[in-house]
């Protein structure tokens, strides 16, 4: 069996990842190292959670000398990753005499040009911030040695395009230049062909592969019952912590205070906070002083929380990748975990999309055990009322009739004629499971 002693590290190194239990290498890393070692450009994918920081870091510290400054620029999508890949730089090379600095916005600029005048070894940013300070001569790359962009189809989804561009071509031609994702889209293959020199694939999971040990559960339900539901589940389910993802800020603010009225442990974590309260948030949930992190997809990539049982889907992705990545945040490093995902009927499309390219059998249909799925929540005004029913057409890309006429589905009204000859109408709703099936059949088909 390999070890992380078979593959030449540094005394230091080992030391140092011995006090963190790292027993053997992941895959990722097995196949990363020694490539790193040589000195290739390479590009990485594997799923999230599956050690590719560790992969890149270990063999750079390993290689590392006394030179100008900084040696080593290491460029991620969000402030949160940079500080996680922070932190484990620190950790991994905490017996080498090398000095490291993160560099992100949202935060006082002064002590990051402090720390860069002083010189470090090891630069961790996000890519505006470091074109800020590009801009304003506090940091020159010209004696870079190695260059890694960590979820690079991240920065890309993210428009960062034209910064990694100007970033790289300050940098040195003759350096390392290795790129790791979870997905392997066709922008990251020609960013490779154009700013790395004959790199060496590693792919360890193939295209939209979810991590083996997780449990897909979808639960047909309508929009305005989803917060109900998600309670009774969050309540009936053994979940020892659980990341809720919504596809708006403002519906994880929403659906966070009125899981705090329902006294759940509960914190949220999106881009319109300040990065004390998203560093807050992570921390208390880490911690397990939060039980429940709502948050969009800003926490859905590279961050390491460990533990998490439950990833739950409050509204579905817009695409399968990110479906991957959210479901990613449970079954850490070959464990187990679910994924929930509570589907309105408006978001027949989006499904569709989930079980053609992850596999029907991969995703189970379920209804709750007593959850009363006819029962509307009560309004107590005009305006809350306005607020459950807020965009009940939902995310419409116009390529299903099926799944429009899905959209404007409501539950089925039929007309009684009492004995007494009076007209009632009453509600009936069919069963979940069975409805959403017909719409299911019904969209797919065409």
């Amino acid at each position: 069996m390999q070890s992380f002693e078979t593959l030449g590290l540094k005394p230091e190194i080992l030391r140092a990842i011995k006090e963190k239990n790292y027993d053997k290498p992941m895959p990722i890393q097995a196949k990363t190292i020694p490539a790193t070692l040589e000195g290739r450009d390479l590009v990485g994918c594997a799923q999230t959670g599956t050690g590719k920081t560790a992969a890149f870091m270990l063999p750079i510290l390993h290689q590392l000398t006394k030179q100008a400054r900084p040696q080593v620029v290491v460029v991620a999508p969000t402030r949160e990753l940079a500080i996680q890949i922070g932190d484990n730089v620190r950790e991994y090379g905490k017996y080498l005499p090398f000095t490291s600095a993160l560099i992100y916005g949202g935060v006082n600029i002064e002590p990051q040009i402090k720390a860069l005048r002083k010189g470090v070894d090891i630069l961790v940013a996000t890519p505006g911030r470091l074109l800020d300070h590009m801009r304003r001569r506090n940091v020159s790359l010209k004696s870079v040695r190695h260059l890694v962009l960590d979820e690079a189809d991240r920065m890309l989804d993210m428009g960062f395009i034209r910064d990694l561009q100007q970033i790289m071509s300050d940098m040195p031609k003759q350096r390392q230049t290795l790129l790791f994702s979870a997905t392997m889209p066709p922008e990251i293959q020609r960013l490779a062909k154009r700013f790395m020199t004959n790199a060496l694939e590693i792919n360890i999971s193939p295209p939209t592969a979810v991590a083996e040990g997780i449990t897909h559960r979808i639960y047909p339900v309508p929009h305005s019952l989803k917060k109900q539901l998600l309670v009774d589940l969050l309540r009936d389910e053994p979940v020892d912590s659980a990341l809720v993802f919504t596809r708006t800020r403002r519906g994880a603010d929403n659906l966070a205070r009125y899981l705090e009225r329902k006294n759940i442990s509960v914190t949220r974590l999106h881009s319109d906070r300040t990065q004390g309260q998203r560093q807050q948030a992570l921390n208390g949930f880490r911690s397990g002083k939060f039980k429940i992190l709502v948050a969009t997809d800003i926490a859905a990539r590279g961050l390491d929380i460990p533990q998490v049982s439950h990833v739950v889907n409050y509204n579905l992705p817009e695409c399968v990748d990110d479906y991957v990545h959210r479901a990613g945040r449970t079954a850490r490093a070959e464990g187990t975990g679910f994924a929930f995902c509570l589907m309105a009927p408006e978001e027949i499309d989006l499904y569709n999309d989930l079980e053609t390219k992850l596999g029907r059998e991969l995703l189970t249909w379920v209804s709750h055990p007593g959850f009363d799925y006819t029962k509307e929540p009560k309004m107590t005004s005009p305006s809350e009322y306005r607020q459950q029913h807020a965009r009940r057409g939902g995310p419409s890309r116009g390529r299903r009739s099926g799944a429009s006429s899905a959209r404007s589905s409501k539950p089925s009204r039929l007309s009684i004629r009492s004995d007494s000859g009076r007209k009632e109408e009453q509600a009936v709703t069919e069963s979940s499971t069975a409805r959403y099936g017909r719409i299911r059949r019904v969209a797919g088909s065409r």
